[in-house]
């Protein structure tokens, strides 16, 4: 295979036009329909008397067993039409579908705020006891329960939903849509001038050849600012909107929704966040060791990805695929069975194109099959890049047997198996590397860790800023520059060059345009995941035993309890800290190995 795949969607539906995709779409529709009547016939609203009888247990049973037909289905609908949307922003037909979607769907949000409502007005110890439903979705229900409390009244969160597609989904697609047309001019080293995407930017920023790595940078600098107004209007109307909501329901600020919707409390972001503080120093030592390997005083943001010595090797996609699969039959067969069904039924959209998103991810589309987004670029990171999301695809094949109602995991804990999957590659490769080849391999596992730890937080405490600004009001693109540059000092500090910062990283990153902090959630799956690491080494047959399990319940409980199963208290400063402990045993390595005193 010489050229890189674009993923196969045929088995979920022949073509939009095809008979089983309007079959489908109509069965979804009338679905709908019926749970609105329903809803009406049964009385589904916020009631005053919430006693539990054998009635209102049937109806419970019933509503929730038509919530999860809908919801696989939409699901699967969802993500054929996202395949499209994702690939090729010039794809008018899909874009008008997607709208389509949006628009015909929107009931289903309204009835679950409704049945969120009900479910808040009764006596749900008496509904799980009595109700063999309830107790299988017990920890919705009480999520239900909790969040009732949140609630508005029901024309306000009626509006609240009807606004969303013209509103704040409105501004985040708008992020997506602009970004991925925007197209960059990069000098090469011979003086000519490539034209390229702006999605292939991040892979020329991993180029061993400094003079590549800058004039992308700088290409793509100069390509922001054409699109800066746009962006920066739908940054603004997204934020604003979340505040306003917010401070409705009711939450003290703007990162307890985050919590909330990732299942976590304070005490644990505070213990995570303290122990990342603390490593920040270590962090600084391997950029300096790393500068001076460069032939610098400092590292720009154009080097923070950049390779060293041996690790600029080119990977072509049937090593990629051949390697990752070995290497994931280390752990299991059954996760190496399910890499070598991705890689040959096709589920992995791999070409950096025009047209095509910048970034990655990986979205479950029916039954146990996933689909892959990548941008692959023939480096090593970019193999980590793909064993990540194939992580991410063996989540979803343990969460196949979970109703949809069952299997919603908070994007903390969706991290879990990504990251110890992009750890089984990277260790592979270092555990048998020379003495000559350790120092670039390190430094390619230091890189994600670098990029999770630091600068995630500097996107955190951008954010932080831009929700405090906006509440007084709108920030120009050129103050969402400022903060984000004074963020990257902040934490980055004299290990960065002042003069090469990346203060447009609030366009590059989608994050910022969708749900609240979707930044933090990845240092808490990366040092997780290291922590569930360390403990596979330990014991690899007492953990093989449990891990799967844990897998498949991140949507059941929330995420104390769950890391609890491994003995694990993720409130504890001490165990966020054992798992930095991986990456400043990396870092001591990597330093000695270079011998350059720091």
């Amino acid at each position: 295979m010489s050229d890189l795949p674009r993923w196969d969607m045929t088995p979920v539906f022949p073509s939009f036009e095809s008979e089983a995709f309007e079959d489908s779409y109509g069965w979804l529709l009338t679905r709908i329909a019926d749970l609105k009547e329903t809803f009406e016939k049964r009385g589904i609203r916020k009631l005053e008397d919430g006693t539990v009888d054998d009635e209102l247990v049937y109806a419970f049973e019933d509503v929730v067993e038509r919530f999860n037909d809908i919801y696989e289905l939409a699901g699967k609908i969802r993500a054929y039409i996202h395949a499209f949307v994702t690939t090729n922003a010039k794809d008018d037909d899909a874009q008008g579908r997607s709208s389509k979607f949006e628009i015909e769907t929107i009931d289903v949000g309204k009835l679950e705020t409704r049945f969120v409502a009900w479910i808040g007005s009764l006596d749900v110890e008496t509904l799980i006891e009595k109700s063999a439903v309830a107790a299988d979705h017990e920890f919705f229900v009480r999520r239900c329960a909790a969040f009732a409390e949140r609630q508005l009244t029901e024309a306000e969160e009626d509006l609240i939903s009807s606004l969303g597609p013209a509103g704040i989904n409105a501004w985040a697609k708008l992020h997506g849509n602009v970004s991925s047309r925007v197209m960059v001019d990069v000098g090469k080293p011979d003086g000519s001038t490539q034209r390229l995407p702006i999605a292939a930017i991040p892979g020329l920023l991993e180029d061993p050849d400094e003079a590549v790595r800058s004039a992308a940078f700088h290409a793509s600098i100069e390509a922001w600012p054409t699109v800066e107004v746009p962006l920066g209007a739908a940054l603004n109307s997204i934020k604003g909107w979340q505040n306003e909501i917010g401070d409705r329901r009711g939450w003290p600020d703007s990162i307890e929704p985050s919590l909330w919707n990732n299942n976590v409390d304070r005490a644990t972001l505070e213990a995570m966040q303290q122990a990342c503080i603390e490593s920040f120093p270590d962090f600084a030592r391997y950029m300096n060791a790393k500068a001076k390997l460069i032939g610098k005083d400092r590292l720009a943001w154009w080097d923070l990805s950049a390779p060293i010595g041996e690790t600029g090797r080119s990977w072509n996609w049937d090593e990629t695929a051949s390697f990752i699969v070995e290497q994931f039959g280390t752990y299991s067969d059954r996760l190496a069975n399910l890499a070598s069904r991705a890689f040959l039924e096709c589920w992995i959209d791999a070409e950096p194109r025009e047209g095509k998103r910048p970034g990655g991810f990986c979205m479950r589309v029916q039954h146990d099959e996933s689909r892959i987004f990548v941008n692959f670029t023939n480096t090593f990171q970019a193999v980590t890049t793909v064993a990540h999301e194939l992580g991410h695809a063996f989540h979803n094949l343990n969460l196949a047997n979970r109703t949809p109602l069952q299997r919603r995991t908070p994007m903390a804990l969706a991290e879990t198996a990504s990251t110890f999957c992009e750890t089984i590659v990277g260790g592979a490769l270092l555990s048998n590397a020379s003495a000559e080849e350790k120092p670039s391999l390190l430094n390619g596992d230091l890189i994600r860790d670098m990029l999770i730890v630091v600068s995630i937080h500097s996107r955190f405490l951008f954010e932080k800023a831009v929700y405090e600004g906006r509440r007084k009001r709108e920030l120009s693109p050129a103050e969402l520059c400022k903060t984000m540059a004074d963020a990257q000092l902040e934490v980055f500090g004299d290990a960065i060059d002042p003069n090469g910062l990346h203060p447009y990283m609030w366009c590059v990153s989608p994050h910022y345009y969708g749900s609240q902090y979707y930044n933090w959630p990845y240092t808490f799956g990366l040092l997780f995941g290291l922590g569930l690491y360390k403990r596979f080494e330990a014991d690899p047959d007492g953990f093989r035993s449990g891990y799967d399990e844990l897998l498949s319940s991140t949507g059941t409980a929330d995420a104390a309890t769950l890391c609890a199963r491994f003995d694990i208290d993720v409130r504890s400063v001490d165990f966020w800290r054992s798992s930095l402990d991986v990456c400043r045993s990396r870092i001591d390595e990597f330093v000695g190995l270079a011998s350059v005193p720091v």
